[in-house]
């Protein structure tokens, strides 16, 4: 029997923004590639604005996108009304991740298992959210410290948090 993980993956500022005007506001290097690293070979679930940012499907990873939009169709995804139907595709995978955006974090932090989320130390301005961790139902389990360095240094961390 398949243990199904479901985990959120994100990056966020301290004010908890994820994004402006449906754009990424940083580019981290090595968040993007510990995101490949983690995802890769996986079901990920987003919101249909979040895979609308990107400039293809994401490769190697089964694409669920949520929209209300039943007239709404892409080749090679796989189109979901909710998130539960979307989690019905996923039965099959040991984790699959959830990719955003702001209302589909919301709509699933308290039903995940994992958290993995990359915190970055500065407020931004932005108008995509992350939501408030629930930490009487989350604990940090692991916290990896970096800092990027260039036209402006950024300290960030890679945080997981796991259900209590």
């Amino acid at each position: 029997m398949i243990k199904n993980e479901l985990t959120i993956i994100a990056a966020a500022s301290t004010n908890n923004v994820i994004g402006l005007d449906n754009k990424l506001i940083w580019n981290i290097p090595k968040d993007l590639k510990r995101f490949k690293e983690l995802t890769q070979g996986h079901n990920v679930i987003m919101g249909r604005k979040t895979f609308e940012s990107l400039p293809n499907p994401l490769p190697n990873r089964v694409n669920i996108v949520v929209t209300r939009n039943t007239e709404y169709k892409y080749e090679g995804v796989i189109i979901c009304k909710s998130i539960i139907e979307a989690l019905e595709h996923c039965k099959d995978d040991s984790q699959t991740f959830i990719l955003g955006g702001g209302e589909i974090y919301s709509q699933t932090i308290n039903i995940v298992d994992k958290i993995e989320l990359t915190r970055i130390f500065k407020d931004y301005n932005g108008d995509a959210y992350f939501p408030e961790i629930p930490t009487e139902k989350f604990k940090l389990v692991n916290e990896e410290i970096h800092e990027l360095e260039g036209i402006e240094n950024i300290r960030y961390s890679f945080l997981t948090y796991i259900k209590k």
